[in-house]
């Protein structure tokens, strides 16, 4: 069974909860959200028990500090951030190419298609983005429809447009 070393964050949209495999986050989720937590989890590491407070090699505190810079407007102290996403090839493409979206900026489905290099595979791209075990690290909030419009974001839309405000990419 895989220990994981997780613990709750405090946010202004919030309280978050991390999860941390050795020194890379593999889960970042809303409280209110965490079962859906859970299911990413067990799907990544079928059995695992999660360890609450510090870690040995005190990821969890780094990532913390990493996370209250980013609230307090360091829109690039996650970049840092190690992440473990398990999941297919594709979906890992999927997720790693959010990080390719600066903050302040947005793309659409179809261009988040097109950067991994496979421009027909639009829906597959939103089910991925959905799927994304590592909220707002790998911003699949800077995802948005081709017209401009918000569209879906599991912590809740409400919350996408915080974030999105909080980076400048909406007025």
């Amino acid at each position: 069974m895989k220990t994981l070393h997780h613990d709750t964050l405090d946010s202004p949209i919030g309280k978050v909860l991390v999860a941390i495999d050795g020194n890379k986050l593999c889960a970042l989720e809303f409280e209110d959200f965490e079962d859906r937590m859970q299911t990413l989890l067990g799907r990544h590491y079928g059995a695992y028990k999660l360890v609450r407070g510090r870690d040995p090699n005190g990821s969890v505190e780094r990532i913390r500090v990493c996370i209250s810079a980013y609230f307090a407007g360091d829109l690039r102290a996650l970049d840092t951030i190690e992440v473990a996403t398990g999941g297919t090839a594709f979906q890992q493409r999927c997720w790693q190419a959010l990080r390719t979206i600066a903050p302040g900026a947005t793309a659409s489905y179809a261009e988040q298609a097109r950067r991994i290099g496979n421009p027909k595979a639009v829906r597959a791209v939103g089910t991925t983005n959905g799927r994304n075990p590592v909220a707002i690290v790998l911003p699949c909030h800077r995802v948005i429809g081709a017209d401009g419009t918000l569209t879906g974001y599991a912590g809740g839309l409400w919350r996408k447009e915080w974030l999105l405000r909080h980076e400048g990419a909406l007025q």
